[in-house]
């Protein structure tokens, strides 16, 4: 066998493998459009129908009259949205200092920060909700909002690495003009960044619209829960709507579908890039 043959051989399987894991990956968004197009009596077929027939749209316009599902929109694009661009803030700083500055102990309390994603959230849950319940913030968007003020482990350990590709000759050049550390970060810094900014304002948008644990616990107001929340009032202890459960969880994904898509080129980019540093 040739080596142009056997390259070309290797390429198709290559290509095969991937396509048979992207299958398998969008397989559960698939069915469950399918599952929310779907009547009632179809649900659990067996056979299962693959294709609704016919197309049932009733789901998608129940959802709204059920539950405030506009009002959870507003209430988690709130939440994302402060939150991402808090952690985004906070985060990028933190790395910037940990790549750039030169400051005692710098990387053994980089190394100590990196332990702490060694421990479980389970294990934090009742330390924080004491912690939150004493400052008076159970009932608030405060518990949600607040921590990503202060930054991440995992977004800080991104922007360290990706900052430290950034050549030290730029730095270097901006201190002799007589430029701050913030305004090196500013005007530097931030605008080489683009894509690191873009895959983890994904990444983080995304985790705080689909959390659903903080609030369940941190807040007490139906007026004031998140999408995650109102969908889980479609399934209780004795039967599930699956229908509409589908229904609402189809429209609830369509934000981060759209957040992507604008930052799609920025994201791919961004994790390239970030993989290659040491």
């Amino acid at each position: 066998m040739s080596i142009t043959t056997s390259n070309r051989l290797t390429k198709w399987v290559s290509y095969g493998v991937l396509s048979l894991g992207g299958i398998f990956t969008l397989f559960p968004f698939l069915w469950m459009l399918s599952t929310s197009l779907k009547e009632d009596q179809y649900l659990l077929q067996f056979p299962p129908q693959w294709i609704p027939n016919p197309l049932n749209f009733q789901n998608y316009r129940d959802i709204w009259e059920l539950i405030p599902l506009a009002q959870g929109f507003a209430n988690s694009a709130f939440i994302s949205i402060t939150g991402t661009i808090g952690v985004l803030f906070a985060s990028s700083l933190a790395g910037f200092a940990f790549a750039k500055l030169r400051f005692p102990f710098r990387d053994k309390l980089f190394v100590v920060l990196l332990a702490t994603l060694m421990i479980p959230g389970a294990i934090l849950l009742v330390p924080q909700f004491i912690l939150y319940r004493d400052l008076d913030w159970i009932g608030t968007y405060n518990p949600l909002i607040i921590p990503s003020l202060f930054g991440a482990v995992y977004e800080t350990f991104f922007f360290r690495q990706f900052f430290r590709g950034i050549p030290d000759d730029l730095i270097d050049s901006a201190k002799i003009d007589g430029a701050s550390w913030f305004t090196i970060y500013l005007r530097i810094i931030v605008p080489l960044s683009r894509p690191v900014f873009a895959t983890l304002a994904v990444l983080a948008f995304m985790w705080r619209w689909n959390d659903y644990m903080g609030p369940l616990i941190y807040l007490q107001d139906n007026n004031m829960q998140t999408v995650p929340v109102m969908i889980s009032t479609f399934q209780s202890q004795y039967i599930t709507q699956y229908g509409l459960l589908m229904a609402a969880s189809v429209v609830s994904i369509l934000p981060i579908l759209v957040v992507y898509i604008f930052m799609q080129r920025y994201f791919v980019e961004g994790i390239a890039m970030t993989g290659l540093k040491g």
